[in-house]
């Protein structure tokens, strides 16, 4: 119940940094190297100023923000207090999300990754001790996230200085609303993909609750089945998106220099790669979720007899993200912001 607000600061956060990423690339191709750093300073200034907002608005308003999304009477107090603390990491996340896809972008794909990563083995390490060792439970998880995220911030904020096609001037950062405006134009299907998460979740959260309740299976299960299916499906979408995201330099840079030969040759090794991934995909969740399922825990016969229904029929067109999700990166790239949003409304809305 939780996830939907980090999703909501992802949301911005791709928005902003896929803007961003796209925009350079574009502006890169096309030898416009200062309108390429406004671009990335303006969406550096309008992440850190949206996430300092929400961070507040969250802290203010989280019990209610909890109860839309679902929350049951049963799951509030551990909801509060994880929510609480993953709300005070709300702006180094979202404004490190940001920087790592400009500084993929920038041509560091390494560098980018290499932070994700020390920040995600950091979180793994972490997470037991505060869990079991210091007794937190899931204070203890969400401060561990924190701790991670915090970690990735700083390691993204130092690359400032070493952009390699760019220079960073303090006149970059203020900003300028057309720049802005096009900078978020680019990153808005990034935008809508992640928000309509949110909504999805919210609406199968009340749902699940309330006719849940109803069945054997009772409220709670069907909600933490959910929150577990949807962050294997993020894990799918993650890497097809990484593919798809490497991708994104190479499409707006040769997109921009107008050699279209090697923005199609791209396009088809990303297409091909991510129908693979998702198939493969689709045959581990329907021939073994039970065994997916164990990875995050256990539970009753209940509980495993809803996880195995949940998976193979949440996840049953899974195959389709292969072509899907690359599509509206190309699109995103290349600067069709319209196309690219409506394909993203196509697959989270229906």
């Amino acid at each position: 119940v939780v996830f939907p607000l980090v999703m909501i600061g992802l949301a911005f956060s791709l928005m902003f940094g896929d803007g961003a990423s796209a925009y350079l690339s574009l502006k890169l191709g096309e030898k416009k190297k200062d309108e390429a750093a406004k671009g990335v300073g303006n969406a550096l200034s309008i992440a850190t100023i949206v996430s300092v907002l929400f961070c507040a608005i969250t802290l203010i308003f989280l019990p209610q923000l909890l109860n839309m999304f679902g929350c049951t009477e049963a799951l509030k107090e551990y909801a509060l207090k994880y929510g609480y603390v993953i709300a005070i990491g709300l702006p180094f996340s979202m404004i490190g999300t940001t920087l790592n896809s400009i500084i993929r972008s920038d041509g560091s794909p390494k560098y980018s990754m290499t932070t994700m990563l020390v920040g995600a083995i950091l979180n793994t390490i972490l997470d037991p001790i505060f869990i079991f060792v210091f007794k937190m439970g899931v204070e203890g998880a969400a401060i561990a996230t924190v701790i991670s995220q915090i970690l990735v911030f700083i390691l993204n904020a130092l690359y400032v200085k070493k952009f390699k096609s760019i220079k960073l001037s303090k006149e970059a950062f203020k900003v300028k609303a057309n720049v802005a405006k096009k900078v978020s134009m680019l990153g808005i299907s990034s935008f809508i993909n992640q928000m309509s998460i949110v909504f999805v979740m919210a609406t199968e959260n009340n749902t699940l609750g309330k006719y849940g309740a109803e069945s054997k299976f009772g409220a709670e299960i069907p909600i933490t089945v959910l929150g577990i299916v949807m962050k294997i499906s993020q894990i799918l979408n993650s890497i097809i998106i990484g593919i798809a995201a490497g991708a994104q330099p190479i499409f707006g840079y040769n997109y921009g220099a107008r050699k279209f030969d090697r923005v199609k040759t791209t396009l088809k090794i990303v297409l091909g790669s991510s129908v693979v991934i998702s198939t493969t995909a689709f045959i581990l969740f329907q021939t073994i979720p039970d065994k997916l399922i164990s990875i995050f825990g256990s539970g009753d016969e209940n509980y495993m007899e809803f996880a195995c229904l949940a998976f193979r029929t949440y996840l049953m067109l899974c195959i389709c993200n292969g072509i899907q999700i690359p599509s509206g990166i190309f699109f995103q790239a290349i600067g069709k912001s319209i196309i690219s949003a409506i394909l993203s409304i196509s697959r989270q809305i229906a």
